[in-house]
């Protein structure tokens, strides 16, 4: 059981430099669907991927999820990325859904493996926050993982509710659910949920990296499987952690009472 087990994780690896784009020094990644950029000075280890698709409200079209998918291959390479933060490059919205204009001109193949792609990239991303999935209201049903993410984070009956109806929530209906952690009130700017992020991610950066990632590899897969696998994936992340120097500079850090100054090895 631990071979099998063991075969499916996707332990922390080393990694190459990224080439960041969307960057004011790079001016060749404004037309860009996605643009990546790493964050400098007290924000280092931070990156963004910022979704810039205004023409369809960044909806999730083919060249869309493809270079998505394509960034976050890149920055699971790079050692010194320590915290993700997804934001909007379109005023007024986050990310419109599947773009059904583009689908519909797709063949029942074309659309299979389009879908197919959505559910590993939201499955690459591991997100669960769902603001409404109102695919029934188009003659269609959650095909990026929503009928089965849904009922694990509310239970089968209020998911069920909720895909039937269609019904469209807000951030604060979503946060008393537990459908996102955090809702915050708009600011001038309209950029508060990204500095809430922001503020967020400076709290994580600090933390042992190599500690945080096992952590959510130990999270995500141990809540797909019954208790007792979910114990054992727990112990094999753990047991990838003992060797880590971050972990015994963590213990040095305790004893003589200072701040741990962790380097992700």
């Amino acid at each position: 059981m631990l071979r099998v087990l063991t075969s499916t994780l996707r332990f922390p690896r080393p990694w190459k430099p990224l080439e960041t784009r969307g960057c004011s020094s790079n001016p060749g990644a404004a037309g860009r669907e996605i643009q990546v950029c790493a964050l400098a000075g007290p924000n280092q280890g931070i990156a963004e991927i910022l979704m810039n698709r205004p023409s369809a409200r960044n909806a999730l079209g083919n060249v869309f999820v493809s270079q998505l998918l394509e960034a976050l291959a890149q920055l699971r390479e790079d050692r010194q990325v320590r915290v993700l933060i997804f934001r909007s490059g379109v005023k007024g919205v986050f990310c419109a859904g599947a773009d059904l204009k583009e689908r519909e001109q797709m063949s029942e193949a074309e659309v299979g493996l389009f879908v197919q792609r959505l559910r590993g990239l939201m499955t690459e991303i591991a997100s669960s926050a769902v603001m409404g999935l109102i695919e029934t209201t188009r003659g269609l049903l959650p095909g990026a993982g929503g009928t089965q993410r849904l009922p694990r984070c509310l239970g089968v009956a209020l998911a069920k509710e909720l895909i039937f109806t269609g019904r469209r929530l807000s951030g604060v209906q979503a946060q008393a659910l537990g459908l996102v952690n955090h809702a915050v009130a708009q600011n001038e700017e309209g950029n508060a949920a990204y500095h809430r992020a922001r503020a967020l991610a400076q709290e994580i950066l600090p933390q042992a990296p190599i500690a945080v990632r096992l952590s959510k590899v130990a999270i995500d897969r141990g809540i797909e499987v019954d208790i007792a696998s979910g114990m054992a994936i727990e112990g094999i992340c753990y047991a990838q952690n003992i060797p880590t120097r971050d972990r015994l500079e963590g213990m040095a850090a305790f004893r003589e009472k200072r701040l741990p100054r962790f380097v992700g090895e």
